[in-house]
């Protein structure tokens, strides 16, 4: 695994300015990589898409499990150094070494690679910190094709995912991604894990994505436009960062405020799923204004 810290266990190359700059860190914890393989959990039906391969040593690992694995790599010297060693593995002819940006990937593709019809589709990849976000997006929106997301983030951003309501940590990002998903934190990776260590800690969450959503709105981008509002002006009470997101005067908003049972005072950090969901569609009921 590479990324934001990122990699492999063992025999990492040393970071040069190019690695640096792709913000490639190579995790040298065998504990750390052995816990990750046994959450992502891959059995002989599966397909594994693997983000950031770097070098290769939890390729092997998820290789030796998964029925089928697609690595993606996208400094292409680490790419094709891989490929020519995983030529010589047992596995060879269920590994595909592709390089590959984790943030434009088709991951809707994932399913027509499976081994077996039954199989899932399994992603596990440590996420560079300056493109968790587009990769982040990226998986969410590919959602149906995937069952299964075990990833290393940065700490920060992997306790957002997984956060309940009422704590500072909670927000559009846990709202969007607990819809669809049930997230788990699983580990704290400290930067002595990884070569060369990262100035941050790390952690690995797991994604258990559903066929169907938590909860179900009427208007998908309107859900969306009252989670965003609500959050993006957090110190304010509920009523006032909706006004500041421009859905609606006043009036408008006490309306559907109290058409969902909600109080405006409140703040977005306390809402739930079920809440978010009837406020959106309890907006949608109101009058223009």
């Amino acid at each position: 695994m590479t990324g934001g810290p990122a990699g492999s266990r063992g025999g990492a190359p040393r970071a040069t300015g190019r690695r640096r700059a792709l913000g490639q860190h190579f995790l040298a914890d065998p504990g750390v990589a052995t816990r990750i393989v046994e959450a992502v959990g891959a059995t002989p039906a599966d397909l594994v898409c693997e983000i950031g391969a770097g070098p290769g040593a939890l390729t092997r690992a998820l290789a030796a499990r998964a029925g089928r694995l697609l690595a993606l790599e996208i400094d292409p010297a680490l790419r094709d150094r891989l490929a020519a060693a995983a030529q010589h593995w047992p596995e060879a002819a269920r590994v595909e070494i592709r390089q590959a940006d984790a943030c434009t990937f088709a991951y809707e593709a994932l399913p027509a690679l499976r081994p077996a019809p039954a199989g899932r589709v399994l992603v596990v990849g440590n996420l560079p910190y300056s493109a968790s976000k587009a990769i982040l997006d990226r998986l969410l929106a590919a959602r149906a094709a995937l069952d299964l997301a075990v990833l290393m983030l940065q700490r920060e951003v992997a306790e957002r995912l997984a956060a309940t309501p009422g704590g500072r940590e909670y927000g559009a990002l846990s709202v969007f991604w607990q819809r669809w998903a049930e997230v788990t934190r699983l580990l704290v990776v400290p930067p002595a894990a990884f070569r060369p260590p990262p100035a941050v800690e790390s952690a690995v969450v797991r994604a258990t994505f559903a066929a169907a959503p938590r909860v179900t709105v009427a208007d998908e981008a309107a859900f969306t436009r009252v989670v965003r509002a609500a959050f993006g002006q957090r110190r304010k009470t509920l009523g006032n960062a909706l006004r500041g997101g421009g859905l609606g005067s006043p009036e408008r908003l006490a309306t559907a405020l109290g058409g969902a049972g909600i109080d405006g005072r409140r703040r977005a950090e306390t809402l739930s799923l079920e809440e978010f969901a009837r406020l959106a569609d309890a907006l949608g009921r109101a009058a223009p204004g």
